[in-house]
């Protein structure tokens, strides 16, 4: 079934908020804040996630549904390398760690990767909606 104008506009602001998201976390770990960077890195790929099972037709209600839907409807069906699922998950993860433990093992490194991770994250489901024709 096509995308009414309304779900395209919402899939187009579901990746303006990635945006945001990343260039937050890129600004976050560049001033050592590295939990914090995670974090954001993370929500960059939890909307583009939820932009691109929205042009699915599907919406997640948890961040674990996310990644469940994701690998389901997106890497499981071969339309998204399975490698951006694997990413979605460990930056959920992280990004729980960096965020609810008092003692965090989250650094400079980590959350470097976690930036490179969500940056390559939000660049191929951007790709998979210019493939689809949606944008």
């Amino acid at each position: 079934m096509p995308l009414d104008n309304t779900q395209v506009e919402l899939i187009k602001s579901y990746l303006a908020k990635a945006g945001e998201k990343r260039r937050a976390a890129k600004s976050l770990l560049q001033e050592g804040f590295f939990d914090d960077a995670v974090s954001r890195a993370y929500y960059a790929a939890f909307h583009a996630a939820q932009g691109a099972l929205l042009s699915e037709g599907k919406q997640a209600e948890s961040h674990k549904g996310l990644v469940t839907l994701f690998g389901l409807l997106l890497v499981k069906s071969g339309k998204i390398d399975r490698r951006y699922g694997k990413y979605l998950s460990n930056l959920k993860d992280d990004r729980e760690t960096g965020d609810y433990e008092a003692i965090s093992w989250i650094d400079e490194e980590t959350a470097k990767v976690a930036v490179d991770e969500a940056d390559a994250f939000c660049n191929a489901i951007e790709e998979f909606l210019k493939k689809t024709g949606i944008l």
